[in-house]
């Protein structure tokens, strides 16, 4: 085990061309008591720095002008002839997260920043390396005698080897899973994988309209239109309050209400549905795509878990996730559908609009709401 006063003592650099981001997570850090912390606004520094100081860890912004952290990551593999980048990166793009992890870099915080979120992040990594640097001191404390360089070797790679796929697990959570909630219970007990909810709205999206585009437009700049318009739904899931659940081709699940419960889920996932719908008209308005999203949203009970031995997936399924999938695809286009058991739970401020019963296949006849706005409430009771 690396001392706690150890970690508290490790060199930090901070990488990041806005002042106040410097400020703030220098203040983070000085707060929790590291007495290391070295920054600079100039990402072409940053090698320079680190031949100089060999940081113990570089948390480094993404998007800087000039040179961008994923230029800076490629720099800093001369200076690390092992290949080892000690190296947070710090974003605001969901899609730039699994990218940095391919580029080398050991973990990643968002903006905005939560305080405890970073202390972790930052505490872990530097027990990690610092645990590293241990084992190459020890092994060449060793080198005066051979068997016991050969016994010490193996009992310290096999704790190291145990430190490093821990860590590959909890990167590949940290992709899909609340820190606080479900990957903490999997480290603990992983046999405890998912729960039961009572009470939960589920929320999908489909985006249409691509398959016109096809002829007129490349793979490629679907490809990203498409990445667009999810990271802007991660955006609006995010403030809202819903945990992006999947997505599959063009469609878009996330669900309010799980895994930390919340009494006015109805609401967080009708206000996501409305967010949605204006992003979408913004979107068109800039790159005149015609594209729309057709939204269905359900609420009852879900099995809610995590799913997967090797790549892991927090997935929902049950009653909530079948309806909601039903309320997408017997939709209209552009507009938000909603099960009875939704409109139930609804109220000021949302303007509802009676569609009538739809037949579907398994549950027979369904009650079903057009969602229409924000307001006073349309629907009678």
């Amino acid at each position: 085990m690396i001392d706690p006063a150890e970690i508290l003592k490790a060199r930090i650099l901070v990488v990041d061309d806005q002042a106040a981001n410097v400020l703030l997570l220098e203040g983070m850090l000085k707060g929790a008591g590291y007495v290391a912390v070295t920054s600079t606004r100039d990402p072409r520094a940053v090698c320079e720095l680190h031949r100089a100081s060999h940081f113990d860890l570089i948390l480094l912004d993404l998007q800087m002008p000039g040179l961008d952290g994923f230029e800076v990551m490629e720099a800093l593999k001369e200076v690390e002839k092992d290949g080892y980048l000690s190296v947070l990166v710090v974003t605001a793009q969901p899609g730039h997260k699994l990218r940095a992890l391919q580029a080398g870099a050991k973990d990643f915080v968002s903006k905005p920043f939560d305080l405890a979120e970073v202390l972790t992040r930052v505490h872990n990594m530097l027990e990690v390396r610092l645990f590293a640097r241990a084992l190459e001191r020890t092994v060449k404390d060793l080198e005066a005698s051979r068997e016991l360089i050969r016994a010490k070797n193996v009992e310290l790679k096999k704790l190291f080897d145990q430190v490093v796929a821990e860590r590959k697990v909890s990167e590949r959570l940290a992709l899909n899973v609340p820190p606080d909630s479900i990957a903490a219970r999997l480290k603990a007990r992983p046999d405890v994988t998912a729960d039961s909810f009572a009470d939960v709205t589920v929320l999908v999206a489909d985006v249409v309209g691509f398959a016109e585009l096809t002829p007129a437009v490349s793979a490629e700049r679907l490809a990203l239109m498409i990445d667009e318009v999810f990271a802007v739904f991660d955006d609006l899931a995010g403030q809202r309050g819903l945990k992006k659940v999947k997505t599959l081709g063009n469609s878009y699940m996330a669900a309010s209400g799980v895994p930390e419960p919340a009494a006015d889920h109805p609401a967080r996932a009708a206000h996501l549905s409305l967010d949605m719908l204006q992003a979408m008209e913004r979107l068109d308005e800039r790159v005149s795509a015609k594209l729309q999203v057709r939204i269905g949203i359900a609420t009852g009970p879900v099995v809610a878990g995590v799913i997967g031995r090797h790549q892991y997936l927090f997935d929902v399924w049950g009653d909530a996730a079948n309806t909601a999938s039903r309320m997408e695809s017997h939709g209209v286009a552009g507009r938000v559908q909603v099960a009875e058991s939704t409109r139930l739970r609804l109220g000021e401020p949302f303007q509802l609009e009676e569609r009538g019963v739809i037949e579907l296949e398994g549950p027979g006849e369904l009650k079903t709401w057009f969602l229409t706005g924000r307001g006073q409430a349309a629907a009678p009771a």
